[in-house]
């Protein structure tokens, strides 16, 4: 059931207002928005990749729609980290205005420069770190080391004449993180100590008990699978995953082997997390992949994207036979990654492909391979009591992750009626130390189809899915403008049937009686009579083959000449 669309009323002076526009009750699409005497600062900006259900889409954006006119109140965007659910979108949001300003740390900056040179948009930057404090209109900004898996997260801190919000960004709290960069406890208790007015926190792994395991626990076991393979081994990861693919470095010069990158994205970022630092290389250890090719099978790794199963990424290629490198009997695959919601069904097929290729598919399923990056319960329970927060927002997360994460606030002490259940669209103000929901926009989704953005509609996708799942029917009728009379036709064509098109003569006296006594009943039109061919025979294909497909008529009207046209 939708929830009910409603009014917020005009925002009291000095009052915060809060309205996250994605990340709620879906993983991905995460962005908030806060405004303050008229200016926004907004968190994050990313994207969500589309399920099975969405044939054809790239990506899926946040809805601009309620910013699109307020472009110049924007004072700044905050990056909390790399990931492309929390950066992915900042190219089409800049495409609306050039210089808005993006606030971050120097990796995560340095990832979204990228991606946005892709696009040719320079980009106003302003690089912070940790302990860092940034005064950004109205806004005062102070930036908290997290813990996540990818280097460089920051949680914020935003300080207004209204409260002190804290928005977590993803984090977990690793106690052994293999750069040493633990989630800053001791800053999360002073601002417990200042109070907390406002808490927005991760909420993907809300549904988990007990700890997030150790990254550090999955070194030893990539060594072992990496010192055992026989010949090739290919590695899937995100591609921003900077730990993980060090691990694989290591691994791989531990065992005399070296390490190719594959698809655009991993180059791409690995170059960039190396070049600032990120990532430590063992000397001789990358090769370029074409190079790889003339090394013993046991001699070399292949890190690539494809963890999720999208259909373009190189291990789903490697999967089809599409790809230079083809998997085969001894070859070892390792998907080094978790499943986000709506991949399973991709990503099982790329396993069962590999597994029918003879290759031995290692994933989280059957060992020690993947760690998340976000907090499970008992390290949520641990931030709010130290935090114990005035009112609580659970943010990232699909509907079951945000309603555990708001019963874990809850039984840390926070009121229920403070712990506030949104969805993307809520519109929550905090004043004097208590937040409400005010109003809620209709926030719809945005897809990337190719070049197009925000063209492509439900409607749209629905088509597609008819088309792929009952396939098309077209139907062309020629009628005498006059009489209505069937001329010539019906001539059917079927596509995705496995009948031959011979079925369809059944139907067509069906469709020749249904247009007379539509003409008798003086029906004329070519739309009305097109309908009326519609209906005939989706009737029919519904009764005797038990199908929905795609249906397209097509009437012409023709004039026939009589005797007297013919004499002039």
């Amino acid at each position: 059931m939708a929830t009910p669309v409603f009014d917020a009323p005009a925002l009291p002076q000095g009052t915060l207002r809060v309205t996250p526009l994605g990340g709620l009750g879906e993983v991905g699409r995460n962005m908030t928005v806060f405004e303050y005497e008229g200016k926004l600062l907004i968190v994050d900006c990313g994207v969500l990749f589309p399920e099975e259900h969405q044939p054809g889409v790239d990506l899926i954006l946040p809805d601009f729609e309620p910013i699109r006119k307020r472009l110049d109140d924007i004072v700044g965007v905050v990056l909390t980290h790399g990931h492309e659910d929390h950066i992915g979108a900042v190219p089409y949001l800049l495409k609306l205005k050039r210089d808005i300003p993006l606030i971050g740390s120097g990796l995560t900056l340095a990832l979204v420069e990228a991606k946005l040179k892709e696009h040719r948009i320079k980009p106003y930057t302003l690089s912070v770190i940790e302990g860092q404090e940034e005064k950004v209109g109205p806004f005062d900004l102070e930036f908290i080391a997290v813990n996540h898996s990818i280097p460089d997260a920051l949680a914020v801190a935003i300080r207004t004449p209204a409260g002190l919000v804290l928005a977590t960004g993803d984090f977990k709290m690793d106690q052994l993180p293999l750069d040493g960069r633990l989630t800053d406890l001791r800053a999360f208790a002073r601002l417990g100590e200042e109070g907390v007015d406002l808490f927005l926190v991760d909420s993907t792994n809300a549904d988990v008990p007990g700890f997030t395991p150790l990254e550090s626990s999955i070194g030893p076991v990539l060594d072992q699978v990496i010192g055992k393979a026989p010949r090739r081994v290919v590695v899937a990861s995100f591609s921003s995953h900077v730990h993980r693919v060090q691990q694989v470095l290591d691994a791989a010069a531990a065992h005399g082997r070296r390490v190719a990158f594959l698809g655009r994205s991993m180059v791409r970022n690995m170059t960039i997390a190396s070049d600032l630092g990120y990532l430590n290389v063992p000397d001789g250890v990358l090769i370029d992949y074409k190079k790889a090719r003339d090394l013993p099978d046991d001699r070399i790794v292949y890190m690539s994207t494809g963890s999720q199963g999208e259909p373009m990424a190189v291990l789903s290629r490697m999967a089809n036979l599409d790809h230079e490198i083809e998997p085969g009997p001894g070859d070892t695959v390792i998907l080094a990654s978790s499943l986000i919601p709506g991949n399973e069904n991709a990503v099982y097929r790329v396993i069962d492909g590999l597994t029918k290729l003879g290759a031995n598919v290692v994933h989280k399923g059957n060992a020690k391979v993947h760690v998340s990056g976000h907090a499970a319960a008992g390290e949520l329970l641990y931030c709010y009591n130290i935090l114990q927060p005035r009112n609580v927002l659970p943010i990232h997360g699909e509907y079951r992750h945000l309603t555990a994460n708001a019963k874990i606030a809850q039984s840390s002490g926070v009121p229920v009626e403070r712990t506030i259940l949104a969805e993307n669209g809520t519109i929550i103000d905090l004043r004097a130390g208590t937040a409400s929901v005010v109003g809620q926009l209709d926030i719809g989704f945005v897809y990337v189809d190719g070049s197009t953005v925000g063209e492509i509609t439900d409607a749209d996708l629905k088509d597609r899915r008819i088309l792929g799942e009952e396939g098309f029917i077209s139907v062309i009728v020629v009628v005498d403008a006059a009489t209505g009379r069937v001329i010539s036709g019906p001539e059917i064509h079927a596509r995705g049937f496995a009948e031959q098109d011979a079925v369809f003569d059944a139907v067509k006296p069906k469709i020749a009686a249904a247009l007379a006594e539509a003409a008798q009943s003086g029906v004329r039109d070519s739309h009305a009579l097109s309908q009326v061919v519609r209906r005939t025979i989706g009737r029919w294909v519904n009764q005797s083959l038990r199908r929905r497909p795609m249906i397209v008529p097509l009437v012409i009207e023709a004039r026939l000449a009589s005797r007297q046209d013919v004499r002039e």
